[in-house]
């Protein structure tokens, strides 16, 4: 561990992970280096090895950081109502991802590679986000859903997350990639974040009753 406070501590830290957000807004991971990424910071790229082992626990910092966002927003969505319709429901969760393209770039990245190259203290930390966003989600059904059994609540949360993998890339398309859809004849339908969200959502909410 480096020596400084540690407020200096995280202070760099926070320095390294958001140099890598800037990087990531018109770089692909795999072109993003360690380089590059001391580059955008004010001290020297061998001082990232104090913090950070590799690219990938960057980014998987990056991730926690992205998924406690989401965190503080659903739990501020639940202490907002008292009650919420499918409809209410599904709009809410919708926005509260439609403002969080960042989580839903990174779910669509491959985890095995990004979590096998990072150290079981990192991958610890980020793996507690995720269960925090897993029992965030449950608080919010328990609430605006108390008629749902643990068995509906399950089934709710193991099909809502996985869901979220494939958004960013259904809605997010390149020009090349909209290119070589036209050219092999394959029929596209832009849908926004916010309208794939609203429309699985709801979709789940009706099944749960049934």
């Amino acid at each position: 561990m480096p020596r400084g406070s540690e407020e200096l501590i995280n202070a760099r830290k926070e320095e390294i992970v958001q140099a890598c957000a800037a990087l990531y807004e018109t770089m692909s991971f795999k072109d993003i280096t360690i380089k590059e990424i001391g580059a955008a910071t004010s001290f020297t790229r061998t001082s990232i090895y104090n913090y950070f082992h590799t690219k990938e626990e960057i980014f998987l910092a990056l991730f926690q950081q992205e998924y406690e966002k989401w965190i503080a927003d659903l739990d501020e969505l639940t202490a907002k109502y008292e009650t919420l319709t499918d409809d209410e429901l599904a709009q809410e969760l919708a926005c509260s991802l439609e403002k969080r393209i960042l989580l839903l770039k990174l779910l669509s990245m491959n985890l095995y590679d990004m979590e096998e190259n990072s150290r079981i203290e990192r991958l610890a930390d980020f793996k507690e986000a995720y269960g925090n966003s897993i029992r965030a989600m449950t608080r919010l059904l328990e609430k605006f859903r108390p008629q749902m059994t643990r068995t509906d609540q399950q089934q709710f949360l193991y099909t809502f997350f996985p869901f979220m993998y494939g958004v960013y890339p259904y809605t997010v398309v390149t020009d090349k990639q909209r290119v070589a859809m036209k050219k092999a004849g394959t029929d596209f339908v832009y849908l926004s974040v916010y309208e794939m969200i609203y429309a699985g959502t709801k979709r789940l909410l009706a099944g749960s009753q049934s």
